[in-house]
């Protein structure tokens, strides 16, 4: 029964051929036949067109009148012209782009490229055909069927998983519905469109039109030029607000960075000593116990209104704590030197690292004695 389907869609195709050449009469014995072997709703609404047609009453008229001595060249030229008035959804162009995608065997085929096309290759040759076979432009006989077969073709080879998988087990028989004995194996879990003849063993999870809309932004590109510019504006107002959204953020911490500096000003004084005289201490004073000379502003006895004995003792124990740290630096140089002499060997060097001075030991020697 499946064989007698193929062979009805066989005779449907040529009667579309034939309309579309003006040939009234041999489509409609394709038509005719394909009805016998398989009724299809597809060529019953054929049959229905070329009945409801003027151009079919009048050859019927011309039959009955028994004018068997008037040429076939007449009648066929008023049909010819009256079919072309008739049929002007679609042109031969676009129904050989429909058959074209019928007579395909596998998905690469569909979409013209080559089985190690790149990802952006399959996209574009996907763009070009869809817009060729899309239903809203596209009115031939199967080009929905057509189009659908494209979409399927698109979601399967730009999925890297599903693409693998086709690869690995594509299709091993024919796609234009000839060699398949009604139905029989398909080979991989695969089977055919019946009305069409398309591999569906391989899907894309989404719907032709879907694909479509997602290639083409929902729609046709010369409908989407005017809503392309006004993304881009936006996107152009969302980067600038962004980038100015940005800046602020950088600049944050330096802002906050020099808000705490000044902030720091205000509560953080001068101290009120310096064990180095400076422009700021001038006025040099020592401490009664150790002597330590120290330095104080000029307004320090004005200013400072503590117990002077208390900030004395705090002079002697930085002056001697930095004492120490000096020391610690002098020994270990003069420690590092004098194992440098011994891996050497060298006596000169050794001499010179036990004559250098540790002024800073001595200085905190003699004040801790005191």
């Amino acid at each position: 029964m499946d064989g007698n389907k193929d062979e009805a869609q066989r005779c449907i195709d040529f009667a579309v051929q034939a309309l579309a050449a003006g040939k009234i009469e041999k489509a409609e014995k394709f038509l005719l036949k394909a009805e016998r072997l398989f009724p299809t709703d597809n060529a019953k609404k054929l049959l229905a067109q070329l009945k409801s047609t003027p151009s079919n009453e009048s050859n019927g008229k011309s039959r009955t009148a028994g004018a068997s001595d008037e040429k076939d060249s007449g009648p066929r030229k008023r049909v010819n012209s009256d079919s072309r008035s008739s049929a002007p959804d679609y042109t031969k162009d676009q129904l050989e782009a429909v058959r074209k995608v019928k007579t395909c065997k596998d998905y690469y085929e569909v979409l013209g490229v080559s089985k190690t096309a790149t990802d952006s290759e399959i996209k574009k040759a996907y763009k070009k055909l869809a817009l060729q076979l899309h239903p809203d432009k596209n009115k031939a006989p199967g080009a929905v069927e057509a189009f659908k077969a494209l979409g399927n073709a698109a979601g399967v080879l730009t999925d890297a998983e599903k693409r693998k998988n086709y690869d690995l087990y594509g299709i091993n028989e024919s796609h234009n519905g000839h060699g398949n004995n009604g139905g029989g194996h398909h080979g991989h879990g695969q089977y055919y469109n019946n009305e069409y003849g398309y591999s569906r063993g391989f899907q894309a999870d989404i719907s032709a039109e879907e694909l479509f809309n997602m290639f083409f932004n929902g729609g046709f590109p010369q409908q989407n030029v005017h809503m392309r510019q006004q993304r881009r504006r936006q996107q152009a107002r969302e980067d600038r607000e962004g980038n100015n959204s940005s800046a602020l953020v950088n600049l944050l911490p330096i802002v906050l960075l020099i808000g705490l500096s000044m902030m720091s000003s205000f509560f953080i004084s001068d101290p009120m000593y310096s064990l180095t005289p400076s422009h700021k201490y001038s006025v040099k004073r020592e401490t009664n116990s150790l002597k330590v000379p120290y330095y104080v502003k000029d307004n320090f006895y004005s200013e400072y209104q503590g117990s002077v004995a208390r900030l004395e003792e705090s002079v002697e124990e930085d002056f001697v704590n930095h004492l120490k740290h000096s020391c610690s630096r002098e020994r270990n140089y003069r420690d590092s030197m004098l194992a440098k002499a011994r891996t050497f060997g060298d006596r000169d060097l050794y001499r010179k690292a036990q004559n250098i001075n540790t002024p800073s030991c001595e200085n905190l020697q003699k004040y801790l004695i005191t």
